[in-house]
């Protein structure tokens, strides 16, 4: 989500490149005198777009240089970079704890990359009209969910890159998708203000939750599945809110949470420690990040 993307360690400069259209580049960490903290050149050479958690101690991010980087929470550094989109990377994903790092574009495709492979990306998934907005794995990573501003959301096999459904629904702008852990579940957010859960089976859709009175901007799933959020748009302090959601039997609101006075762009479940109430994160346009307690609403 957007809200990491300042948690983005920095690139160090020494970097391989092959002459290919697509290349992986890999990258060695500097040494210097006991001591002395390291200093390393940003991962992306314009805005960062997206980031998602990749292994407990590294991440992927996307930018508008095109680019695919793969960073070390605990060093700062890049160890990878990976070339191959025509336009901005729009969205970044990975099932956790594998090596594939998928990415979709501006230039209407996604493409899935190989922590280890040091030639272009292992697979190629065209086929959206316009940019593609919205990406979600499987958590065995052998099946993903794109979505895009041409109404469509598209499943595909991730071994041949065979596209195996396609549904359209009418001004059905996708922002977001994400899949719910442990079940056939994607969870899609819409420029239509509505908030879907499509079966990935047959790609169909499940449920579909009161409209809002703005755009959906973003979503999230809780670990355990039973929860999703949703945000809006906004301005002036209208609207902007999250909402909590129950993917149980009930499927209605559960909560709230306002504060933002622009656009929340991201939101995201936090870890739970041992002695920590259940918490969600916001950030938005309004230059804030804001954490907040999941049951009351309460901004810690």
């Amino acid at each position: 989500c957007l809200l990491l993307a300042k948690a983005m360690g920095k690139l160090q400069s020494k970097i391989s490149f092959h002459t290919t259209k697509y290349r992986a580049d890999g990258s060695v960490g500097q040494t210097g005198p006991a001591g002395a903290s390291q200093q390393h050149s940003p991962a992306h050479t314009d805005a960062v777009t997206s980031v998602a958690a990749l292994k407990p101690d590294l991440c992927v991010s996307g930018g508008r240089d095109k680019s695919v980087a793969v960073s070390s929470w605990r060093s700062g550094a890049a160890l990878r970079r990976f070339f191959g989109h025509e336009r901005e990377v729009t969205k970044v994903t990975s099932a956790l704890d594998s090596n594939r790092v998928f990415s979709a574009s501006r230039d209407k495709t996604v493409m899935m990359w190989e922590l280890h492979r040091t030639s272009g990306p292992s697979q190629h998934f065209p086929g959206h009209d316009l940019v593609v907005t919205g990406l979600a794995v499987s958590p065995d990573a052998s099946q993903l969910c794109t979505g895009s501003r041409d109404n469509t959301v598209c499943k595909w096999d991730t071994e041949t890159g065979e596209c195996l459904g396609r549904a359209a629904i009418s001004r059905n702008l996708v922002t977001h998708l994400c899949w719910v852990p442990g079940e056939p579940y994607v969870i899609q957010t819409s420029e239509d203000k509505t908030t879907r859960v499509w079966d990935s089976r047959e790609l169909q859709v499940a449920h579909t939750f009161p409209a809002k009175q703005h755009i959906q901007t973003c979503c999230d799933v809780s670990q355990d599945g039973r929860y999703c959020l949703s945000c809006s748009s906004g301005s002036a302090g209208h609207g902007a809110e999250a909402t909590l959601w129950d993917l149980r039997q009930t499927r209605g609101r559960v909560c709230e949470y306002k504060g933002h006075f622009q656009t929340t762009t991201s939101c995201v479940f936090l870890p739970r420690g041992p002695a920590l109430a259940p918490s969600i994160a916001t950030s938005s346009s309004d230059s804030t990040v804001k954490v907040w307690d999941q049951n009351t609403a309460g901004r810690g």
